[in-house]
């Protein structure tokens, strides 16, 4: 044993031989790192080099080093020789911990700053945490993620419920321009329904659509989130909505709401203000017609559920203009490696909505079973080559609303769904019996032939929120995805040269 206490390796076996060579050559005084009173028993590190044994006796030095007193780590050490350092570079390499200064692979006597600070500094930098290898990318966590502590506040941020949408806003201007401002709304999921609307002017489109969206009925329209017919355009005949229009709801449902199609508003407005048309369409009327098919065209494409409304039974105009919409369809794109036998026509592979036909302002005629049933058979006549899902998924005999008819009553039963007059709190009054009855009757409601209107929309809400999401396309779209596929299916609609071909032929 030294005078420092530390055990003198190398005293028998092969250290012994090597002690003899050292006792030839002494070091100068002051060289070795353990103190000036070994300075004829410690060995100089520069001698190592010059041993050709293989460096495994060399580990039990090590300790040497780690066991040095505090005290004595703190000294400024003298210069060690390049020779030295690296012998030992590769143990203190295996057995270095994360606590100590500097970065693994090197000894902490040249990981310590050569300007010789305190042992204060010294233990100040060994308890800063070293960085990993790796790095685990963290979203939305910034300076937290790299010192391993989660903010509560910003860990929760991703588990915050979306942010509500007030009113909606553009999708398409009344230019027919695409607008970007619905992609702030839109998230990096792919669980989410698109429900489109369509309908002549002064159905109602924009009244239903609230109503399915976030708006109730006894609700005030001017505070609906897209916004109906005032009276005053009511009565000069205009129409409210432009372009199309979109809303999503906290439950990810998109709602697009579109301007009336083949309006007379549109068309009144292009002749009275001389509005320059397109190259290609010379007449105001085409134009319109051109408008009323790339938006339908539009909708077939990338909704789930397109709604046709109607507030009377029934223009077979618009059958032919859902079929023309159809024809002109852009084609669902396919993938760039079509996998062979996964589909056996190619018209398993091509994408065509739900369509439901909503018959708004409905009278009490119309919600008797025969008329009921002879509406059905009329629309399933009038869509037979039709490949539009319009059978098959909506129904008002599994509503209860007629609980006495079977459900082989409708032979053939489309998706039809039948909404009454909305009633006021006002006219209330109207539907009670006359003042000529007798006390009692007359406080009792009128004979309505049908249920109130809120619960059918509530009805009608339930079964188009419960349809099928067929995949759009040839892959799994998020909202985001799904904004960027619409403005391309949007910009190929207005480029289609089978519209400018229609257009053509009908002028």
């Amino acid at each position: 044993m030294s005078e420092s206490g530390h055990s003198q390796p190398g005293m028998y076996g092969q250290g012994r031989r090597r002690r003899r060579r050292r006792d030839r050559d002494v070091g100068p005084p002051g060289q070795n790192l353990s103190g000036p009173s070994r300075d004829r028993e410690y060995v100089p590190r520069e001698r190592r080099d010059g041993s050709e044994e293989p460096p495994g006796p060399l580990l039990q030095k090590t300790p040497i080093i780690l066991a040095k007193p505090p005290g004595e780590r703190s000294k400024p050490s003298q210069s060690v020789p390049t020779s030295g350092g690296q012998a030992l570079e590769k143990p203190i390499m295996l057995i270095k911990s994360r606590e100590d200064g500097g970065k693994p692979g090197t000894p902490p006597e040249v990981a310590s700053p050569a300007s010789g600070s305190g042992a204060s500094k010294l233990e100040r930098e060994g308890q800063r945490p070293t960085q990993p290898v790796y790095q685990i990318q963290n979203r939305g966590m910034g300076a937290a993620a790299s010192s391993g502590a989660v903010d509560p506040v910003i860990g929760q941020t991703k588990l915050v419920p979306p942010e509500k949408m007030k009113h909606s806003i553009k999708l398409v201007d009344d230019q027919m321009n695409w607008c970007d401002s619905a992609m702030e709304y839109l998230r990096d999921q792919t669980d989410m329904l698109v429900v489109g609307v369509i309908g002549l002017q002064g159905t109602g489109k924009s009244t239903i659509m609230s109503l399915l969206s976030a708006n109730a009925p006894e609700e005030d329209q001017r505070g609906y989130v897209f916004r109906a017919q005032t009276q005053e355009i009511k009565e000069r005949g205009g129409n409210q909505s432009t372009g199309i229009d979109f809303y999503i709801t906290q439950e990810r449902v998109i709602f697009l709401d579109t301007q009336p199609i083949l309006s007379p508003s549109i068309l009144d407005h292009l002749i009275n203000n001389d509005r320059k048309l397109p190259p290609e369409y010379n007449l105001p009327h085409t134009y319109v017609e051109m408008q009323s098919l790339q938006i339908t065209a539009f909708l077939f494409t990338v909704c789930h559920v397109v709604i046709v409304i109607q507030d009377w039974f029934t223009d077979i105009n618009l059958y032919r203009f859902l079929q023309t919409a159809e024809m002109l369809k852009p084609s669902t794109p396919s993938a760039s490696h079509d996998s062979t036998g996964s589909s056996g026509n190619e018209e398993g592979s091509e994408y065509y909505p739900h369509i439901v036909f909503l018959q708004n302002k409905s009278s009490r005629d119309e919600f008797c079973p025969r008329n009921l049933k002879k509406m059905h058979m009329a629309v399933d006549k009038l869509m037979a080559h039709s490949h539009l899902k319009y059978k098959g998924t909506l129904s008002m005999l599994d509503c209860n609303i007629f609980p006495g008819l079977d459900r082989d009553y409708l032979e053939t039963e489309v998706n039809m769904f039948l909404l009454p007059l909305m009633e006021n709190e006002g006219e209330d009054a109207l539907t009670k019996a006359g003042s000529g009855a007798a006390p009692l009757f007359s406080l009792l409601p009128g004979y309505r032939g049908h249920p109130t209107f809120s619960s059918q929309v509530s009805k009608l809400r339930s079964q188009i929120l419960a349809m099928s999401r067929c995949q759009l396309s040839h892959t799994i779209l998020t909202e985001k995805n799904w904004f960027h596929y619409a403005a391309r299916i949007w910009d190929g609609v207005k480029k289609s040269s089978a519209l400018s071909e229609y257009s053509r032929l009908q002028a």
